[in-house]
């Protein structure tokens, strides 16, 4: 990859527009990178939470792969028709998922974001990765979009919930159960 930014500022979005990979330009606030900046804002949520962790911290492998991955996906977002996002890398995730969750009894309430600071920053990635999945959601009522694009978010969402529910319980803290008000 070449010298991308040699600088920084180039007062060609002063308009409200943005160049896309592939040289176009579209409104700053379209349905386009709606998605692409919620993705973005997931990945620096996920950095949040790697920042959170210790250095030898089990799941920071498993935090940087996810991170490469949302910056592949929000390059495929990018260039319209490009495509970096596979199945294999949703079919790793579930695997993920799968081996993560083993280990959890199962749920018999919902839990509140919260239990500790690294799993509070984990249910804040997994929101604004449900947020992602909408806008992409949004996105392919007009534009084509690879499939395992929605499909990793909505994934990805899933492991976050259940990468929390861990984190509280390994890191001394607790999960917080929902407390439904009394309706007598």
């Amino acid at each position: 990859m070449g010298h991308r930014l040699s600088k920084i500022y180039t007062r060609t979005g002063d308009d409200g527009t943005t160049g896309l990979g592939d040289g176009s330009r579209i409104d700053k606030d379209a349905p386009r990178m709606e998605a692409i900046g919620t993705v973005d804002e997931i990945n620096s949520h996920v950095g949040v939470l790697v920042a959170a962790l210790a250095d030898e911290d089990e799941y920071r492998p498993l935090l940087s792969q996810i991170q490469h991955d949302l910056f592949d996906l929000g390059g495929e977002l990018a260039v319209p028709g490009f495509t970096l996002i596979t199945d294999e890398r949703i079919t790793a995730l579930e695997n993920e998922l799968d081996r993560l969750n083993e280990s959890l009894p199962p749920l018999k309430n919902f839990i509140l974001p919260g239990g500790n600071l690294a799993a509070a920053h984990c249910h804040l990635a997994r929101v604004v990765c449900r947020r992602a999945e909408r806008c992409v959601i949004t996105l392919s009522k007009t534009d084509s979009i690879n499939e395992p694009v929605r499909k990793y978010l909505n994934r990805l969402s899933d492991l976050l919930f259940v990468l929390a529910r861990l984190i509280a319980r390994r890191d001394g803290g607790q999960e917080v159960l929902w407390q439904p008000a009394n309706k007598s």
